[in-house]
């Protein structure tokens, strides 16, 4: 079978791998559609597994089932998520499922850039869904991501009314004003491209303001003299960090949702922010309720996704797609089509 195999950002390659095969409690998936997310280009993390194949933000169509597989059958269309927690350890039992170690541990076999994936028998029994008819296969592949956000979201206790501030506009922080507004929160998001922003205010956000710009007055002028109530840091630029820590309003939580550079320092206005009895927090990855409940955003249009398509490769150009999302320029969310 053909698939990417992944080297560095620049250098990803058409290969050939043998087709995976399942194991009696396992099942075979022919992918459809598979999206490049943001942490797939973030090649200080990638690189160090490399050559590998990538993708996690998979659907297809069920080709072979296990013996002892009965929650499934041939022809099923699903959503596979890659990682899956326990759900039975000390972090589980603590509803800090992202942090299981099995949750690090688990993936499917070899990535979803590529015509089939083998599902073992934890994915298939904590992260193997139905897709709704109301779903497309393109669709679908938002259900890992808007997921992350959800849980992101409801740690960070976004609500009705609260002023919500999202620092960039990427593909996580457009969904993060997607969901805030379905919440009936006020949102006004930032970036430093115009393409983006562009998208940020289709998506609904209140307010854009460009990042080189006075943030904070142009917050508080939009907001009766106030800065924001929750701030969602959905980019690891520096600025953008710096800009959370002073735009955050008393009593307020600020949720760091995107990693940075290993190395980056921060210096952190401890008084300022003790003083505002301000919440810092964080968010990683999505579990079986996060998707459960994106999904279903998904299927009853609570949340609209397609919108946000805006490349549809085959396999033979993900690394055209890999440029796309690297300079971040004129793409939002691109989609690999293996079977094309």
């Amino acid at each position: 079978m053909k698939v990417a195999m992944y080297y560095n950002n620049k250098d990803i390659r058409l290969e050939n791998l043998p087709k995976p095969e399942i194991g009696k409690d396992e099942i075979l998936v022919k992918v459809i559609a598979s999206g490049i997310c943001g942490s797939d280009v973030m090649e200080w993390y990638r690189i160090k597994k490399s050559p590998k194949v990538l993708g996690h933000e998979i659907t297809g169509e069920i080709t072979e089932t296990g013996d002892l597989v009965k929650k499934f059958k041939k022809g099923d269309r699903v959503f596979v998520t890659h990682h899956v927690p326990c759900e039975y350890c000390f972090y589980c039992n603590e509803n800090k499922h992202t942090v299981c170690d099995t949750l690090r541990s688990t993936n499917f076999d070899p990535g979803g850039f590529s015509e089939y994936v083998r599902i073992p028998k934890i994915n298939i029994e904590k992260g193997t869904f139905l897709l709704p008819d109301k779903v497309s296969y393109e669709e679908g592949t938002f259900i890992e991501p808007l997921g992350c956000v959800i849980r992101g979201q409801r740690l960070a206790d976004v609500r009705k009314n609260h002023t919500i501030l999202v620092l960039g506009s990427g593909i996580s922080g457009l969904l993060h004003i997607k969901l805030a507004k379905s919440k009936g929160a006020k949102v006004i998001a930032t970036d430093v491209n115009e393409f983006r922003m562009k998208k940020a205010r289709e998506s609904g956000a209140d307010l854009v303001i460009p990042a080189k710009d006075d943030v904070e007055e142009k917050l508080k002028e939009f907001n009766d003299g106030k800065l924001a109530d929750r701030v969602i840091v959905s980019t690891g630029a520096i600025p953008a960090i710096k800009q959370a820590l002073t735009a955050i309003e008393k009593g307020g939580t600020i949720l760091f949702f995107a990693p940075t550079d290993p190395d980056a320092k921060i210096s952190l206005p401890l008084n300022d922010l003790w003083f505002k009895c301000a919440t810092i927090t964080t968010s990683y990855a999505a579990v079986r309720h996060d998707l459960q409940e994106a999904m279903d955003l998904i299927k009853e249009g609570k949340v609209r996704v397609k919108d946000m398509i805006t490349h549809r490769l085959p396999l033979k150009e993900t690394r055209k797609g890999f440029k796309l999302v690297t300079e971040a320029k004129n793409s939002v969310k691109v989609i690999i089509e293996p079977q094309r």
